[in-house]
């Protein structure tokens, strides 16, 4: 079973005095009149996830305020590992954060009921909950949530925490090397010491063909003496002894050349014994040389000593470096590759989806190019580019002022990478405002399709959005005994219509209709087709 948000508690938070909220999967939306306090809701998941706080934000007459939420999953037990490294109790079916603002300044976060830091939350809450509202989308315009977007929809996170670890690696073993004191002496000293290191290099004059040569000298000659003794017994066992094998070969042959005139039959094997003898003295004669050739001083051995010595150092001192980039160039040409091949991939989604959306000419495209100097991220800068109408260039989405197109290209952006997005919670805060008519239908549609991927929360005031949910809650503002109270209800049949009807503009016989067509046409089929 994916994580699901399944339970939110609040209470004493602005308007919000003690909420309790069931969940399901799939595609909820948040619906209400303006300033009910359906802001509160997406605050308060905001406080959960570890954003920095107000104490205005804690109710009026109260001294502490609390959000609570529990998620489930059979996924959850893959955090374990975090939390045994951050001395949290780990999941086995359920995830509970907590956390508590007072207005002594006192504030505590907890997982799973272990105390916690505020960057334990926070960074748990980025794996658990995408947050979108009607500022939030400027992210899509950083150029590193962009490199994010491409690589989640490349699927390349292995490849690209292969190359930052590398990195990483490559940045310390740098800083090792040219790490310079703020003291001018010291930075000096160091100067004067990476000259001396270059200069002891190019003095060394190392050629990769030359090591190996000098290290096999250098093991013949640190073996000499025995080599000497082996090569000396074998040309005297052949030559130079009294019982030596060519003296008693002389003899054999001798007799072999009376025999053969005795029987001319036998020259054939006569001419192959002397053809040994002159074989075996060259044997014989080749092992003197070699003995001979071995026969180094002292001051030679200790030459090649030196020399395979000064390799060996000079390895020792730069070769990490030089072996860390070329493991970087590897992992940033593997983690090019990725991305080059999904950039035309995610462009086409993105198009098409943008079609869906309203723009039905429109232009997408990602683009790539190369960065002067690595990051952690790679060796790859991205720009996104968008055409709203045909006949305007592609431009960067920065230069796009209209926040409903960036609402959108948000939408069909997170369509395109359902399948490879990794967090289970979607919330998005009005995302759809300045569309409408059929562009909205098509919003709601695109809702629901991310809510057979995800848990998707939609706080909207589009009727057309609100239908295409599985699920509608609504938020409604009283007023009992002088203070103010933000409820939450789920709306289903007759008052699931009246809400729909409203938000339609009015109770009319006529609105009251259309909501019930509205509703009665949600699946996907029905809502597809009114988006065409």
């Amino acid at each position: 079973m994916a994580t699901t948000l399944n339970l939110l508690r609040i209470k004493n938070v602005a308007l919000v005095e003690d909420l309790e909220w069931k969940l399901a999967p799939g595609f909820t939306a948040i619906t209400g009149e303006t300033g009910a306090g359906k802001s509160i809701i997406i605050g308060a998941l905001q406080l959960l996830l570890g954003e920095r706080a107000d104490k205005s934000l804690i109710r009026t007459g109260a001294d502490t305020c609390t959000v609570e939420a529990v998620f489930n999953g059979d996924d959850l037990e893959k955090l374990n590992t975090r939390f045994e490294e951050a001395g949290v109790e780990p999941c086995s079916d359920d995830l509970i954060l907590k956390r508590t603002l007072s207005l002594s300044g006192v504030n505590r976060q907890f997982i799973n009921g272990s105390p916690t830091t505020l960057g334990n939350l926070k960074s748990l809450g980025d794996d658990l909950v995408d947050l979108h509202g009607p500022h939030d989308h400027q992210s899509l315009l950083s150029p590193d949530r962009q490199l994010d977007l491409l690589d989640a929809f490349a699927d390349a996170k292995p490849a690209r925490e292969g190359f930052a670890k590398i990195y990483r690696l490559l940045r310390v073993l740098e800083e090792d090397h040219r790490a310079l004191n703020t003291v001018e002496t010291a930075r000096e000293q160091e100067l004067d010491l990476l000259r001396h290191q270059v200069n002891e290099i190019v003095a060394a004059k190392l050629d990769t063909e030359e090591e190996a040569e000098i290290e096999a000298r250098y093991r013949r000659a640190s073996n000499s003496k025995r080599l000497i003794e082996i090569a000396s017994a074998a040309a005297t066992r052949l030559s130079e002894a009294d019982d030596a094998v060519l003296n008693q070969l002389g003899e054999t042959q001798r007799l072999l050349h009376e025999l053969e005139k005795l029987d001319p039959a036998m020259a054939a094997t006569a001419e192959v014994h002397r053809r040994v003898v002159i074989e075996l003295s060259e044997i014989a004669r080749e092992l003197s040389r070699y003995a001979e050739s071995l026969d180094l001083d002292s001051e030679q051995l200790a030459a090649l000593e030196e020399r395979v010595s000064l390799f060996e150092t000079l390895k020792r001192k730069y070769g990490g470096i030089e072996q860390q980039r070329g493991g970087l160039k590897k992992a940033s040409e593997a983690l090019r590759k990725l991305r080059v091949r999904a950039a035309p991939e995610l462009s086409k989604a993105v198009r098409e989806n943008l079609r869906d959306l309203g723009f039905r000419r429109s232009e997408f495209k990602v683009q790539l190019s190369d960065l002067e100097n690595p990051r952690a991220s790679g060796l790859d800068a991205i720009e996104l580019l968008f055409s709203p109408n045909p006949g305007e260039p592609l431009k960067p989405l920065r230069a796009i002022a209209s926040s409903g197109e960036i609402s959108r290209l948000m939408l069909a952006i997170k369509s395109a990478l359902a399948a490879q997005d990794s967090v289970p919670l979607l919330v998005f805060d009005e995302i759809d405002a300045n569309v409408g008519g059929e562009i909205a239908y098509a919003v709601g549609s695109r809702m629901r399709q991310l809510g057979a991927e995800h848990q998707v929360l939609c706080i909207t005031h589009l009727p057309q959005v609100a239908a295409a949910a599985s699920s509608h809650f609504v938020v409604t503002k009283e007023v009992v005994k002088g203070r103010t109270f933000s409820q939450l209800r789920e709306v289903s049949g007759k008052v699931r219509r009246e809400e729909i009807a409203r938000m339609l503009g009015g109770q009319s016989d006529e609105a009251m209709h259309l909501a019930g067509t509205m509703l009665g046409e949600n699946t996907d089929a029905a809502v597809t087709r009114r988006s065409r």
